[in-house]
């Protein structure tokens, strides 16, 4: 049986509080925007619901905190204490969700999110293209893993955790504005299909955004690819969208979804022993430029290597 996951990302399951309001609009927010703008909507239905930010005060300005200051608690420089805080408002029946975002720090501390999620936290990481260690992700139980691409997958990642109230950990951007890509119904697909290609061209497999992008520029370039757009990226939800990928496709190039030999594309070799999976590396930065887009092509067998 597929996990509670899988079922609120269902049509009607991630349905948001309704304020009229468009789920995207035609300059989206950035990643870390809209996950503090849902989390101030759903925390406005939800009373179960606090925040913790890792920031300075007085830095930034934060929707959750102007909405629901007696939910809302930055520990800045005593970011530790916030473990402690975590699983205690956990145990006492709140959805704590944690921001690990500091200014002054470009990659987060690997130790202090264990923590936070092994707490029953929900960890939300805006450091997208940085380093993502799966492995010691995977130690902690239950834990479901997120990476989505533009406001409107933020928004809905956002609803479904704080819906199941279980650990998440939610990868997302702070500084890049990307317009999801189209789907159907309210809720998250398992597998978006940009393009469901022709076998025997490789389809190309994306998470995050810098994947996402760079998948959809190389479809510009090679639009016979297919494309299947993933978000939850751990357990039962990867498991029943790798199912289906492999349905039509026995050779997947992943682009995204972290370091290639221990991300996404080990997870996806693991779980689809008879197809062939070969991951491509992001460079730093987030770039999507020609030679990214070469490493993409060349990957599926449609460039020669460069000299």
């Amino acid at each position: 049986m597929v996990s509670d996951v899988v079922d609120a990302m269902a049509p009607g399951g991630d349905k948001p509080p309704s304020d009229g309001r468009p789920a995207e609009r035609a300059r989206p927010l950035t990643g870390l925007e809209a996950y503090r703008s849902e989390l101030t909507r759903v925390a406005a239905h939800d009373e179960r619901v606090v925040c913790l930010e890792a920031g300075p005060d007085g830095v930034e300005g934060h929707p959750f905190e102007a909405a629901r200051p007696d939910r809302f608690f930055r520990l800045g420089s005593v970011e530790v204490a916030m473990v402690g805080m975590a699983k205690g408002l956990a145990v006492a029946g709140f959805r704590p969700f944690v921001s690990t975002f500091a200014p002054h720090r470009e990659t987060e501390n690997l130790d202090l999110t264990i923590g936070y999620l092994s707490a029953g936290a929900t960890v939300i990481a805006p450091y997208e293209g940085a380093p993502l260690d799966f492995a010691a992700l995977r130690r902690v139980p239950g834990l479901i893993l997120a990476s989505p691409y533009g406001e409107a997958e933020t928004r809905a990642v956002v609803r479904v955790a704080a819906q199941l109230g279980r650990p998440h950990y939610i990868r997302i951007g702070r500084g890049t504005r990307y317009v999801s890509l189209p789907r159907e119904g309210p809720g998250l697909p398992m597998v978006n299909w940009e393009s469901e290609g022709a076998p025997p061209w490789p389809c190309l497999v994306s998470a995050g955004e810098t994947g996402t992008a760079l998948a959809l520029a190389a479809r510009r370039a090679a639009p016979m690819l297919g494309h299947a757009h993933l978000v939850y990226l751990s357990g039962a939800p990867l498991a029943a969208a790798a199912e289906r990928v492999a349905a039509r496709h026995s050779r997947l190039v992943v682009v995204g979804g972290y370091a290639p030999d221990g991300g996404l594309a080990q997870e996806l070799a693991a779980l689809l022993p008879g197809c062939e999976v070969v991951g491509v590396p992001l460079g730093h930065g987030g770039r999507t430029g020609a030679a990214e887009v070469t490493a993409v092509l060349e990957a599926a067998g449609l460039a020669g290597p460069r000299g």
